[in-house]
């Protein structure tokens, strides 16, 4: 092994030092590099990317600052299989995760990063996790051997010298340790030592398995920290909504994967809601704490944006788009012949020459997609033009409403507010999203996924859900729940609401009921608005549409509450007996 800076150069911490250099003499680099987020820095790194490979330029004219990145085929997703909670006992992982023992995992891992960087670079990517001098914000430290992870980091988190300050010379950072191997699937890790805040993660160069800043960190790792400290760390975006009379509010949504998360987050008001203004706080990842009048107040703990890039479009998020005009990396999207980019649903037809994401020339007739299905673009959020200016704001911002959805063909109504905290706390625990589009009439198959946080949750869900209730007891002020479905069908398989923009007049309705205490009608699972309630100002939806779509079928939701016993029955004796208490209430009123 070559020499190496002294640590002391560039850290006063005794405990981050000593860190570097036992995972320098496990992995064996040739060299190591402390990252201090400096222009010069991302300049000489992102050069060194390109001759490499690593990254491919693209026009910059077309898009100043922009670079694409090519992943190997068999690494372009998370892989919960191989997502490992490795706490010092299987109940403490709970039945909805993988359970890896500590002392096996260290040594399984230990095996695989021995030498591992050989021949590489060791990058050391000190980070804060939140807005610099919030009392929410977290250290973090990463090692890597992938300069696309140091590139994407100084994108998502405030990287660099920063988070070295912030530290000065305590040791109370999220240790993390990643190593892309030689992305063999077979010797692909990611394992999270919740005690130790700690996270090893080998064999992949994904964003989701590798920016461990984010799933890892910011969701799995944190919820521990949460559970142990009296906050939340949650799978929600954050998102102000100003009312013509200038006053703004504060929504926090959970919603899984492919349900419009990120288009909520960056919403643009539809024309008929005049003086209506949408902010973004955050796109994915929200940090709870309790405030001094007794909320909720929420930070979002990310500096970027990391979203998938199919489907996004000038009609479905224009905010997206135009925070992708510059400064972004894009990850296994379609190269133009010009040297631009392309996706499936970006709205504008393929062009002639497309270079497809494995780097191959691509013709329609061939069936393939351009783009793979999980292509992403990695931005900064000072690029939005919605980007709220409490984004950056040390103390978060207070949440009104905590909004839970997923993608249902039938049974859940457009909006559908919970009676009190503990039946929100139901609603989010049962909420379910279809895994497959639903056949005409039919339901497609509905995924449980308790806030959003099934595959994020970084100990048992059980107590997870106590947790919850723990916080409501202690919250004096505490926000309104609702749960939303902009997915409904009719009978022919139509969408019976039109979503993206529109979907405000269901947030301006929570609003209403927060605020100005605006109807609804109580129905057994939950207060709807009345037709009349919704705000539908040039908005043409035919009555019958709009009943079907805020419609409860109580054979529907018997269906529903027999599904959601089979995961309580799943969760077992972790489950708060305050939530089955409900769940029998739900299905007695049925009846």
């Amino acid at each position: 092994m070559t020499s190496h800076p002294a640590a002391d150069a560039f850290t006063k911490s005794r405990a981050l030092a000593n860190w570097v250099a036992e995972c320098a003499r496990l992995t064996q680099p040739d060299r190591i590099v402390w990252c201090d987020g400096s222009e010069d820095e991302r300049r000489r790194l992102t050069d060194e990317a390109v001759a490499a490979g690593v990254l491919i330029p693209l026009d910059h004219e077309k898009r100043p600052g922009c670079y694409l990145h090519r992943s190997n085929p068999n690494d372009v997703a998370r892989t919960e299989e191989v997502t490992f909670i490795c706490s010092p006992t299987k109940a403490a992982a709970g039945v909805t995760n993988n359970w890896m023992a500590p002392d096996e995992a260290y040594a399984k891992l230990g095996a695989l990063l021995k030498g591992s960087m050989a021949g590489r670079t060791l990058y050391v990517i000190p980070y804060v996790m939140g807005p610099l001098g919030s009392p929410f914000a977290k250290v973090g430290v990463e090692i890597t051997d992938s300069v696309y992870v140091v590139l994407s980091m100084r994108i998502m988190t405030r990287m660099g010298r920063a988070a070295l300050e912030m530290l000065g010379d305590a040791d109370d950072f999220n240790r993390g340790l990643h190593c892309t191997l030689d992305l063999d699937p077979s010797k692909r890790f990611i394992c999270h030592f919740p005690q130790d805040n700690t996270i090893w993660s080998v064999g992949s160069g994904y964003g989701g398995n590798a920016l461990l800043s984010k799933k890892c960190f910011a969701l799995r790792i944190a919820s521990c920290l949460g559970r142990d400290e009296g906050w939340l760390a949650e799978h929600m975006l954050i998102v102000g909504l100003q009312s013509p009379a200038g006053e703004t509010r504060y929504i926090a949504a959970a919603f899984p994967s492919a349900c419009g998360k990120t288009n909520l987050a960056m919403l643009t008001p539809p024309p008929a809601l005049k003086g209506w203004k949408v902010f973004t706080i955050g796109d994915d990842i929200a940090w709870l704490r309790i405030g001094p009048d007794g909320g909720l107040w929420a930070i979002n703990p990310e500096f970027g944006y990391f979203g998938v890039a199919p489907g996004t479009s000038m009609k479905s998020n224009p905010n997206a788009m135009l925070t992708v005009e510059r400064d972004a990396l894009f990850t296994n999207v379609a190269m133009t012949a010009d040297g631009d980019i392309w996706w499936e649903g970006m709205d504008v037809p393929a062009p002639a020459g497309l270079i497809d994401w494995r780097g191959r020339p691509w013709e329609a007739k061939s069936g393939d997609k351009a783009a793979h299905p999980n292509s992403r673009f990695t931005a900064p959020m000072g690029n939005n033009p919605a980007l709220s200016p409490h984004a950056n704001d040390p103390r978060g911002v207070p949440i009104s409403a905590i909004v839970f959805g997923g993608r249902r063909a039938t049974t859940m109504p457009l909006v559908l507010e919970s009676f009190d905290w503990t039946h929100g706390v139901f609603m989010g625990a049962t909420m379910g999203s279809e895994t497959t589009a639903a056949a005409a009439g039919k339901v497609g198959v509905v995924r449980r996924d308790p806030m959003a946080m099934l595959p994020f949750c970084g100990y048992n869900v059980g107590d997870y859900l106590g947790h919850w209730l723990e916080i409501g007891k202690r919250l004096t002020n505490p926000p309104r729940i609702f749960m939303v479905n902009w997915f409904r069908k009719d009978a022919e398989g139509n969408f019976l609401w039109p979503g993206y923009g529109e979907n405000l007049r269901a947030l301006k309705w929570m609003l209403d009921r927060i605020h100005s205490g605006a109807d609804g009608d109580r129905t057994p699972v939950g207060t709807t608005p009345q037709a009349g309630d919704l705000d539908l100002a040039g908005l043409e939806i035919a009555p019958d549409q709009l009943r079907q779509a805020l419609a409860v079928d109580a054979a529907e939701w018997r269906v529903e509450v027999a599904s959601a016993g089979e995961l309580f029955d799943k969760i077992g004796a972790a489950l708060p007996q305050a939530l089955r208490e409900k769940h029998r209430e739900l299905a007695a009123a049925l009846k």
